[in-house]
């Protein structure tokens, strides 16, 4: 689990949900705040390469921390 979503995972999915519709609450429930599966869910909804679905996580958690200021 990403340490940044530790004990937030609950929180956090409804803000990755809506970022990415495509993933379905299975998918997010798979995941279970794992950075590795969020990145193979995205590359596989969304075609990404694992650079650009580690690109993609990385911009939007660095919008989700500005958010918490």
């Amino acid at each position: 689990m990403n340490k940044k979503w530790e004990g937030k995972w609950e929180q956090i999915r409804g803000k990755i949900k809506k970022n990415w519709g495509k993933l379905t609450d299975d998918d997010l429930k798979q995941i279970d705040g794992d950075k590795d599966r969020l990145v193979g869910k995205l590359k596989e909804k969304y075609g990404y390469t694992k650079e650009q679905a580690e690109k993609k996580l990385d911009d939007f958690n660095k919008k989700d921390k500005q958010k918490d200021k």
